[in-house]
């Protein structure tokens, strides 16, 4: 079984118009496939720095002098490149979202297509697991997650179903809360519902709106002048998000104008916005969603 099939790959690494002799990042490395592909463009004096939290991927690693795979949250991308004596780099790379791997090992519990426990972590290290999301939120909290992350309607009374059949007994498993919300599910969306509510759920016990967030503050700084990010999104709260950022360099509100009515931005997006095409849906399902935005450091 392949570890993960690599979506957009051609139009992702050329979105970072590769110096070969300059410094890349790949924050999501998971089965290497975009690692590769840019390693391939480097000469022997590039580099490349990739990130990845899940145990899993370190088994990925590529033997190669030019490459450092670093065991960690993205959001700490500047600390460890400074680590390493990196202060700006040339291009960064990211494929946000669940790898085909985490989606495809039953016992990690991010697919609705398996019986497992709830776990859903992206590190295996962390605390917080979809069980603790599921049995120890309040009521309030939970509705939250489940309005934000998952934008479900039927949140408030989701929720205190929740809150209601935990009083008995522990929800450990999926299908114990496909049981529990099986009045949300109508058979002709039951798929589609169960997503976004794995989807809430995931989001917060990985903090990825909070983590992305982190992220995309440090790109500016992190890059050199004519430096390029892309990035890969896979639903809307995400792709709001790096969308917003790459216009304003801010996530809320409109940045200050001067008296003529322009504002400075970090970033200037470079052509628009990528979508896979239908092959490639074809061949991989999971691309359906995709989303690519190519940002250059002004």
């Amino acid at each position: 079984m392949e570890y993960h099939n690599p979506v957009l790959l051609k139009e992702t690494v050329d979105g970072l118009n590769i110096n070969p002799d300059g410094v890349y990042v790949d924050v999501t490395f998971g089965g290497g496939g975009h690692s590769k592909e840019i390693l391939k463009r480097l000469s022997g004096k590039g580099k490349l720095f990739a990130f990845d939290q899940d145990q899993d991927a370190l088994k990925n690693t590529i033997d190669d002098e030019r490459f450092v795979l670093i065991h960690e949250n993205f959001r700490y991308v500047r600390r460890f490149l400074r680590f390493y004596g990196v202060k700006g780099v040339n291009g960064v790379l990211a494929d946000f979202g669940v790898s085909s791997h985490q989606f495809d090992v039953a016992e990690r519990g991010f697919s609705t297509r398996f019986e497992a426990d709830l776990d859903m972590r992206m590190n295996q290290q962390n605390e917080l697991s979809a069980f603790h999301v599921v049995n120890e939120y309040d009521e309030t909290r939970l509705k939250n997650v489940l309005l934000q992350y998952g934008e479900l309607r039927a949140a408030p009374a989701m929720a205190k179903l929740i809150i209601e059949y935990r009083k008995e007994t522990p929800i450990v498993t999926s299908e114990q809360l496909k049981k529990v919300l099986k009045k949300f599910l109508p058979p002709r969306h039951e798929n589609k519902v169960l997503a976004q509510i794995y989807q809430a759920i995931r989001i917060e016990v990985n903090q990825e709106i909070e983590v992305l967030k982190e992220f995309l503050q440090q790109t500016p700084e992190l890059l050199q002048v004519g430096g390029r990010l892309s990035f890969i999104s896979y639903h809307s709260l995400e792709d709001r998000l790096v969308k917003r950022f790459i216009r304003n360099g801010m996530f809320e509100g409109e940045p200050e104008r001067d008296v003529f009515g322009n504002f400075e931005v970090p970033l200037k997006k470079v052509n628009g916005l990528i979508v896979p095409s239908a092959e490639e849906i074809k061949m991989n399902n999971r691309a359906r969603s995709a989303k690519l935005r190519i940002a250059e450091k002004l």
